[in-house]
């Protein structure tokens, strides 16, 4: 009997089918020296290659496949967060500009009816090639983190004028959700051609930062009024070619989750088990037609990954792949980046236990 291929296991666990074993995904490691380690190379070799040495690392740890290839800024910055990161939290901006900025933004329909899906198309798919080629073997599956209607608009605005605008201008707010849902939706008719060519794997990754560790950071009540439509109008593309939108859980995504699940989310990814988001909880859940999530997870990069023994570890991962087996679509992966703080003998406890 041949081998199963790496991207025949991850599509196994995308479509709803039993793969040979549980397939792992890669590529937030954010440690230049665990990536130097794995690799066998020097620190100076990494940053003069950093994406090269990943590969190499990942395929090491036996990856099937890649959501990104984690580098540093620079030497000298932690993951991916520089001294300008945190912005966000005061745009410099006046609330009136925030509001003129929404009120100048084109029409949803006059978006989707100047998009050149064509043109859009091309550049997307020599993009993927050229990535594919690069990662050889294992599957290029880049999160979209665009590709979704955006609720987190603190982002562009800033966090006081954004819950401002929630409060005192929830028309505003939107409206903008309108507009990038209708954005988002363009985007996935690119990936949804990928997908029905064989270019993209019928799994996308995506979702946003609205929770914190106590909940959504606005009502629950405004999400499901103002974000729920829009939402799976954005993801409609992917599930009509039978791509699985997978959820990024950040925080606390319990109050929000019949939400998601009722608006084309098909998947979940992450998981703060000390949030509530435990292995029990997530494997009871099921999308709107009653089918099983795919997960990519479940293994926390807070309270496990870098404080279990690497046995603990390998018997985390074993048991998340005795309560996923009949339950949902598993993808070994963890629920935010690696940082240094993961003693690297986890990481590589992680990715073997899959082999039993």
């Amino acid at each position: 009997m041949a081998e199963i291929t790496k991207r025949q296991r991850l599509e196994a666990v995308f479509t709803g089918h039993k793969p040979d074993r549980t397939p792992t995904i890669g590529g937030w490691i954010y440690c230049p020296e665990h990536i130097c380690a794995l690799a066998g190379v020097t620190l100076d070799d990494y940053w003069a290659s950093p994406r090269e040495h990943s590969i190499r690392a990942y395929e090491k740890l036996g990856c099937d496949g890649l959501i990104d290839i984690g580098v540093p800024a620079t030497r000298e910055d932690f993951r991916i967060v520089t001294p300008d990161s945190f912005r966000r939290a005061d745009s410099g901006r006046m609330l009136e500009d925030c509001i003129a900025q929404i009120d100048a933004m084109p029409a949803p329909q006059d978006i989707e009816a100047s998009f050149d899906l064509n043109a859009e198309y091309a550049a997307f798919k020599r993009h993927m090639l050229a990535s594919q080629n690069a990662i050889g073997e294992m599957v290029w599956m880049p999160a979209h983190w665009a590709n979704t209607a955006c609720l987190s608009w603190y982002g562009q605005f800033g966090y006081e004028n954004y819950f401002m605008l929630v409060a005192l201008h929830p028309q505003r707010i939107a409206r903008a959700i309108q507009v990038s849902a209708a954005q988002a939706h363009c985007r996935n008719r690119v990936i949804a051609r990928a997908v029905t060519e064989g270019i993209f794997p019928h799994a996308l990754l995506c979702g946003e930062d609205i929770c914190t560790q106590r909940g959504p950071m606005i009502s629950p009540d405004f999400i499901a009024e103002n974000y729920a439509q829009p939402l799976r109008h954005s993801l409609q593309p992917l599930v009509d070619v039978g791509c699985k939108p997978v959820w990024h859980c950040d925080g606390d995504v319990r109050p929000i989750m019949d939400v998601l699940l009722a608006n084309n989310v098909k998947g979940l990814q992450g998981f703060q088990p000390e949030c509530g988001l435990t292995m029990e909880y997530i494997s009871s859940l099921r999308t709107s037609d009653g089918e099983k999530l795919v997960i990519f997870g479940p293994v926390a990069v807070t309270t496990e990954l870098p404080v279990l023994s690497p046995a603990g570890v390998r018997d985390l991962v074993r048991r998340a792949i005795d309560i996923f087996a009949d339950t949902a679509h598993l993808a070994l992966f963890t629920a935010n980046t690696i940082n240094p703080d993961c003693p690297l003998e986890n990481i590589v406890a992680m990715y073997e236990a899959v082999k039993g």
